[in-house]
């Protein structure tokens, strides 16, 4: 099918016959105008408060008759409506609401969807209400009314859902199917919590079109009401939207696999299979909406406080009327005239913005003769190819030397599971060689325990995952769990390494490091506090 969209059509077009029905039977019916009725509105609020009547008496299981709906009319119109009737008359029009309305005269009721899958008109029966017949004190024969499915969907689609559980409510339907393997009403589910998303990015770029024009106009209120929603959606962490898609993607390889090396699927595994693919498409949108949903909430809030802050300094601003400050009283005494320039100097005590010219870009632009004279008197020679290489060359020694230092202190944790700064210290007493490995320079060694002391535990799992999941940018700056992961999967049975452990003992002792270079190259001692770095392993947490 080309539009997917168009699938199911016919019971998107019941919900609305339900409401169509209802709107052709009243209009096209003159007995309105005997109780003064006259305007489709009165007739719909009274059409749905004995709907609502009906529906309360049906769930309370009690008798739902003419006389009861006759009594409660009576009370409905007298008391809010403000329409005096006898009861007789309020049973009368009672009848015909049900009756002639609900249940058009006792002949079946149609509406007709268009079937795009099937190319015909399907007829859709619609029925709001059914009878049956009770014995009211035993031997009283009367009909009692009750909802039917269509009735009850008809009401509970007029009162909506309040906007912050849609989402939750069609994510645990998504949730359902998926682990019932309904993959084609799984679809549905995840098309509507990306339109669900969609919708709500549009209201935060109409809400920031709307402080642009004119911040006076959005009320206060409407931004506490958008920004509730924006973190009530975002609250739903694009992560559990990653977890159905690694899903996803699990059974979709387990059906391809199947496919190709056990046999062929059949027709309703195909299908599945192609709902998968189109799950795991609308999941990464979804994923994407939320990023834009993050981004847009930010940018609406610095908007918003923007605009306002430029309100409040227009209103210090003083002002006056051109025409009767300066126009009148110029043409009442000419003579003034000549000191309009004490009245206008203000105007142009700011300097007017710059404005970039994209015209005069590709002009050829002559330089000036001051401008000209200062070319000549210095000419510099700078090469900046050779300044960049130097500059990436010298980012590239000192990445190299936090590399050095990281390696050392992972591989030494590695030989025994655990190691710590004091027993560093006496290593590096007797092995000086390895003092400029573990401490190239003052600087970097600080940042580096910094960097693990903040971390406390690093997760080498979830870091792959992360990286297998997102685009990183390689910048040339010292990244300590970019660094560490590339460090941990250099060395040997790498891949068992499942978390690096960092804690901060507390000793009366500091560890004592001397003759350490600083940046300038001067000898220093560096006192700090014992470190304790605990290497886990895959097998270790199993046990």
């Amino acid at each position: 099918m080309q539009y997917d969209f168009l699938k199911n059509f016919p019971k998107r077009m019941k919900s609305v016959g339900l409401h169509g029905m209802i709107i052709q039977n009243s209009s096209q019916k003159t007995t309105w105008k005997q109780y003064g009725i006259q305007s489709l509105e009165e007739q719909m609020n009274l059409i749905f408060a004995v709907l609502l009547f009906i529906m309360e008496q049906s769930l309370k299981e009690e008798n739902c008759t003419m006389d009861d709906i006759g009594a409660y009319l009576d009370e409905l119109l007298s008391r809010y409506m403000k329409k005096s009737f006898s009861f007789e008359e309020c049973r009368k029009l009672g009848d015909f609401i049900v009756n002639v309305i609900l249940c058009n005269e006792g002949r079946p009721m149609y509406f007709e969807g268009y079937d795009f899958e099937q190319e015909q008109y399907k007829k859709i029966h619609i029925s709001y209400v059914a009878n049956k017949i009770v014995y009211l004190d035993q031997d009283i024969r009367r009909t009692s009314y009750y909802l039917t499915d269509d009735g009850y969907n008809l009401l509970l689609s007029t009162l909506e859902v309040e906007s912050n559980m849609k989402l939750t409510i069609h994510e645990m339907i998504f949730q359902m199917h998926l682990k019932k393997q309904n993959y084609d009403k799984a679809v549905d589910e995840i098309r509507n919590i990306f339109n669900l998303m969609r919708i709500q990015l549009q209201k935060i770029q109409e809400a920031m079109g709307r402080i642009k024009r004119n911040a006076l106009e959005y009320s206060v209120k409407d931004y506490q009401q958008i920004l509730k929603e924006n973190l009530d959606t975002l609250s739903e962490t694009k992560e559990k939207f990653q977890n159905y898609r690694e899903m996803v993607k699990s059974r979709m390889r387990e059906l391809e696999e199947q496919n190709i090396s056990v046999r062929h699927l059949t027709e309703q595994e195909a299908g599945s299979l192609d709902s998968l693919r189109t799950i795991e498409q609308y999941l990464e949108r979804t994923v994407d909406e939320h990023q834009k949903i993050l981004s847009s909430h930010f940018d609406l809030k610095a908007l918003y406080t923007r605009e306002l802050e430029l309100l409040s300094q227009m209103s210090m601003i003083q002002r006056f009327s051109f025409r009767g400050e300066l126009y009148d009283k110029i043409l009442k005494n000419p003579g003034a005239l000549k000191n309009t320039d004490i009245f206008l100097k203000p105007l142009f005590n700011r300097e007017p913005d710059k404005i970039y010219n994209l015209n005069k870009a590709f002009h050829y632009q002559k330089l000036s003769e001051k401008n000209k004279d200062e070319d000549t008197e210095e000419e510099l020679d700078f090469d900046e190819e050779h300044f960049r290489k130097e500059k990436e060359k010298r980012q590239r020694q000192k990445l190299k030397k936090y590399e050095n230092s990281l390696g050392f202190l992972l591989d030494t944790a590695k030989k025994t599971g655990e190691t710590d700064l004091k027993n560093l210290a006496d290593m590096i007493k007797e092995n000086p060689e390895d003092q400029e490995k573990l401490l190239p320079d003052v600087e970097i060694f600080k940042e580096i325990m910094v960097e693990l002391i903040r971390a406390k535990e690093i997760d080498l799992d979830a870091l792959k995952k992360e990286r297998s999941q997102y685009i990183q940018d390689q910048t040339g700056d010292f990244r300590l769990n970019r660094m560490l992961l590339q460090l941990v999967e250099q060395i040997p049975d790498g891949e068992q390494i499942q978390r690096v452990e960092i804690t901060r003992l507390e000793e009366k002792e500091p560890v004592l490091f001397q003759n350490i270079p600083d940046e300038q190259g001067e000898k220093r001692s560096v006192r700090c506090s014992n470190v304790r770095i605990r290497i886990i392993r895959n097998e270790e947490e199993m046990l």
